[in-house]
């Protein structure tokens, strides 16, 4: 038998500190039997559900006070609690504690048991690798750079365009990239996109054969060549990126890279990888296609430039505004060697499939007024104090997961135990959380041996909510295992 009470003063704020001092109310529970301690925990609190012991909308301890009373780990309270909430046994509403569910009504002594309907599951934190801070849109200056770059627009920017893109972007991305990111090319170079994805679907109907990818990548990337027909071969990753020297093996004639922040797993291709895989372009006629989608946020580490810049006839370099500004303007580019040109406008076809006039002014206006690069500053220092508090409670609530990947960019990899990856997942969704297995990352035909981790995306909660993120990802991480008994 195992006794828990609650401090009024601490459940009124919601706490979840370790054992109050003073009065408060018994919650007898009955941890005999069989099963885990998590199984006995949940049978203990539906008992107390079904006897009327606790009513409904009865407040239950903060899982930190009652796992202290108990003297187990608060992940199997906070476990315990979660998958209860899932049947239906209980209510969880952030802000206001854990109590028993209003349906939860005690059994009759003569009536039948109804079966517990179960809660719906309902994302409280999105820690997808997806997106940027959505409320950090700079919706001011933005306004501010429309109505200028709408005002000294001429007239045939309202017409039939340029399958290009506006001059007046080409023109900005031209100057911008050559300062912040060392790309060398030219405003007729520059083809205008609606983002990452389409500007692989306009290459993938120009090349021909095999595309080689990194063995780490989003799968929709290598679904996008798939439905043009092209066929993908991984190249292992390791610490260095990707392993380049294993392109003459593939047979492919195009490689996929993230040179800048390899993705997921993290970390800038390495030097000398840049350098050869530049020289294995030259010497098959291949073309490296470069997806810098975040090279703007880094921390620790110098700037990393293109690889463009060291042959600009043999790459293609493709940037949006998808993790900078916001995934919804739909606007990247494409810097293209001068032979491919021609071939990818004709892809682009109809016009209808051309980006949208009035952001493309926009976004050329706020980045020659500087508003871009002073968004970009004050982003930094946001999403690194997130990457900053996020490894430091890592490291002292979980310091047997590992996190790698974070000296740039917007996401980083949880690294861990073998076996945990599923647990830990579903764990997460009963805690309302949104975040990715690494698992699904690797290509189906590498040979690389899968690892067990989490991709987290910590750019995209807005700032009020972070920290409550990071409580829940600490809960459904997988701890140092139980030992025997209590």
């Amino acid at each position: 038998m195992r006794r828990s009470w609650v401090n009024p003063a601490e459940e009124a704020r919601g706490g979840g500190g370790g054992a109050p001092a003073g009065t408060g109310s018994d919650l007898h529970l009955d941890l005999s039997g069989g099963g885990s301690l998590r199984a006995r925990l949940m049978r203990a609190l539906r008992e107390a559900v079904h006897s009327g012991r606790l009513a409904p909308g009865t407040r239950l301890p903060p899982y930190r006070t009652l796992a202290a009373d108990l003297g187990i780990a608060r992940n199997t309270v906070a476990d315990a609690y979660a998958e209860l909430v899932e049947e239906g046994w209980l209510a969880a509403r952030q802000g206001s504690g854990t109590r028993v569910a209003e349906r939860a009504v005690p059994l009759e002594p003569d009536g039948p048991r109804a079966p517990a309907r179960p809660a719906p599951r309902r994302t409280v934190h999105d820690l997808l690798p997806s997106s940027p801070d959505a409320s950090a849109f700079p919706r001011t200056a933005w306004l501010g750079a429309a109505r200028r770059a709408l005002a000294a627009a001429p007239q045939d920017a309202f017409g039939v365009g340029d399958p290009r893109g506006r001059i007046e972007l080409r023109r900005t991305l031209t100057e911008y990239l050559a300062r912040a990111r060392g790309v060398r090319t030219a405003p007729d170079r520059v083809v205008v996109c609606s983002g990452f994805a389409h500007a692989l679907e306009l290459l993938a109907g120009v090349l021909t054969g095999p595309v080689a990818v990194e063995s780490y990548g989003l799968p929709f990337h290598r679904e996008v060549l798939a439905r043009a027909g092209r066929e993908t071969v991984p190249l292992t990753v390791d610490g260095r990126g990707a392993r380049v020297g294993e392109l003459a093996a593939t047979g492919a004639r195009a490689v996929l890279l993230t040179p800048a922040h390899q993705f997921p797993t993290g970390g800038p291709l390495h030097p000398e990888r840049r350098a050869a895989v530049v020289d294995w372009a030259r010497a098959c006629g291949g073309v490296v296609i470069e997806d810098d989608y975040d090279g703007e946020f880094r921390y620790d580490r110098q700037p990393v430039g293109a690889v463009q810049g060291l042959d600009p006839e043999r790459t293609v370099y493709i940037g949006s505004v998808s993790k900078s500004l916001s995934p919804a303007l739909r606007t990247g580019w494409m810097v293209l060697p001068g032979r491919l040109v021609d071939e990818v406008l004709e892809a682009k076809g109809p016009r209808e499939m051309w980006s949208g006039v009035t952001d493309q002014l926009t976004l050329a206006e706020f980045i020659a007024s500087g508003g871009y690069d002073r968004h970009l500053r004050r982003m930094r220092q946001v999403y690194r104090r997130r990457r900053d508090l996020l490894a430091a409670r890592l490291a002292a609530e979980a310091p047997h997961v590992r996190v790698s990947g974070v000296a740039a960019g917007l996401h980083a990899v949880l690294e861990l135990p073998p076996g945990t990856e599923e647990g830990a997942l579903r764990a997460a969704r009963r805690a309302g959380l949104a975040l990715e297995g690494l698992r699904p990352y690797l290509h189906p035909d590498s040979a690389m041996a899968p690892r067990d981790g989490l991709v987290l995306g910590y750019g995209t909660p807005p700032e009020h909510a972070f920290a409550a993120a990071l409580d829940a990802l600490c809960l459904a991480l997988p701890g140092p295992p139980e030992p025997d008994g209590f």
